[in-house]
This record gives structure tokens, sequence and C-alpha cells, in this order.
């Protein structure tokens, strides 16, 4: 612990007596801060002078007894006197510590208050995304229902001025040869030329059937765009040339019997 040196201890002993003289002539209150402010000058110079002792640069010290001197004197009142008696230092009036009306203070006086309100916009997206999608009714509908009318109205028109191109009558005694079936059979009955029946008419028109159907989940693109349907394209482009190709080998090249001729030597076997 430092020592106080006597002639520190002997100018507070003076600033503490004329502090006591100074209280006959003024209120009590004047003489509680001369006393406060005579221990604090005491203070302030015990801590100069160890600060001393440990090396503190001249300029911080005298910064730092000037602020203590300032803020004792700001807190002492209208008057105050220091352990010097040789040097004063001007006064402030105390300055209150106002809160504003409504509003709430911690701990050692500390004010809280609101610093932002963050909006609802920022954090949740409530915009609107497009859709573009439509319900089946009536929107799908009601359209195939009207094209369905526009067809059946021309089928009747044109059955009513064109007639249907039929054959005579049928002689059981004479079997046409070639016996065809109807050009939408004719794919089928070519695959009867060339597999077992159980396989021609069963199995692979199944196999088929199975395939289209199942190309909805095998291929889940959304687009609409060729480029980005080409499994689908391909899917049905082989569907539609497989029956194609079966439809005119049946209708243009098989003649008498139902074997294989070419059109342009032996002619055309295929009726509507």
């Amino acid at each position: 612990m430092v020592e106080i040196p006597e002639h520190l201890l002997r100018r507070a002993a003076e600033a503490r007596a004329k502090a006591e003289a100074a209280k006959t002539s003024k209120s009590g209150t004047t003489a509680q801060t001369a006393d406060a402010a005579t221990t604090t000058s005491t203070t302030n110079t015990a801590e100069s002078d160890s600060a001393s002792t440990s090396k503190i640069p001249a300029h911080l010290l005298e910064r730092s007894q000037a602020a203590r001197a300032a803020s004792a004197a700001s807190e002492a009142g209208p008057t105050s006197a220091t352990a010097d008696t040789n040097t004063k230092i001007p006064v402030q009036p105390p300055t209150k510590r106002t809160t504003p009306t409504g509003t709430l203070t911690g701990p050692a006086g500390h004010t809280q208050r609101l610093l932002t309100v963050v909006k609802s916009g920022s954090i949740q997206d409530v915009k609107a995304k497009p859709q573009d999608k439509v319900h089946v009714w009536p929107h799908l509908l009601a359209a195939e229902f009207v094209s369905t009318l526009v067809i059946t109205a021309f089928v009747f028109l044109f059955s009513v001025f064109v007639n249907a191109p039929l054959l005579e009558l049928a002689n059981f005694n004479q079997t046409p040869n070639p016996s065809k079936a109807p050009w939408y059979f004719l794919g089928l009955q070519e695959l009867l030329t060339m597999f077992h029946p159980m396989v021609a008419g069963v199995t692979i028109p199944g196999v088929g059937l199975l395939i289209l159907m199942l190309a909805p989940y095998i291929d889940k693109n959304p687009s609409k765009a060729p480029e980005d349907r080409k499994f689908a394209i391909s899917l049905m482009t082989i569907h539609l040339m497989f029956w194609a190709v079966l439809v005119m080998i049946g209708s243009f090249f098989r003649g008498p019997g139902f074997n294989f001729v070419f059109p342009w030597d032996a002619g055309l076997f295929f009726e509507l």
C-alpha cells in the first residue's frame, strides 16, 4: 500500500479547515459538497502520486486529473473547492438525465428502445406465382363438347350427300380371293402371317399398349417443347411407323392367297 506524503496531508487538512469555516456561512448542502470535493481531491492527489511511481506520462496524468475534477465539480453544485487553493475549476451546473415519457429504464438508468420494426414482406414470400394450369371443367370439356358437335354435324351432312362405296351382294358359293380385313385391321392380319395367333393377336398388341400406358410415368418432363421430349416423341414415332408399315404391306403388297406381290407387276388387290 502506498503511503501519502506529509505535505499532501497538510494541504488536505487546510482544505478541510477552510471547508469547515465555510460551513457556518453556507447551507448544509454546500458544506456537504465541499467536503465531498475535498475528499475527492485528496484521493486524486494520492492516486496521482501512486501513478507517478508507476511511470505514467505527465500529460496523461494531467488529463486524468482535469477530468476527475470536472466530474466532481459537476456533481458538487454551483460552488466547489479543490484540494489545491491556487487552482479553481469552473463549475458547470449538473445535468439531469431526462427519460422520455413512455420509455422504460433498465439497470443504471439505461433506457431501452425499439430499434426497428421488421416488415413481414422481408421474411415471407407473399407474391402470387402465376400457374400455367386450367380446370378440366369448364375449360377443357367445353371445348371438347363443341368439337364433338361440329364433327357430328359434318359427318351427318357428308353422309346425306355422298353415298358409301358398297360392293355387290355377298355370294356364299364364291369366297373372294384375297380375303382382306378392313384397312385398320390389316396390320394385325399381317402379323398373323408371321407369328402364332397367340403372339400376333395378344402378346404383341398387349405389350405395345402397356408401353404406351407406362410412357407418362417413364418420361415425367412437363415441358411441351419437342426438343425436351425426345423419349416420348421417339416412342410414339416408332409405334405409328410400326403399324403404318404393316398396314401398307397388307394393303398394297398382298395378292391372291394373301401372298406377297409387287403392285406394279400384279396390280392392286385393295378396295375400300
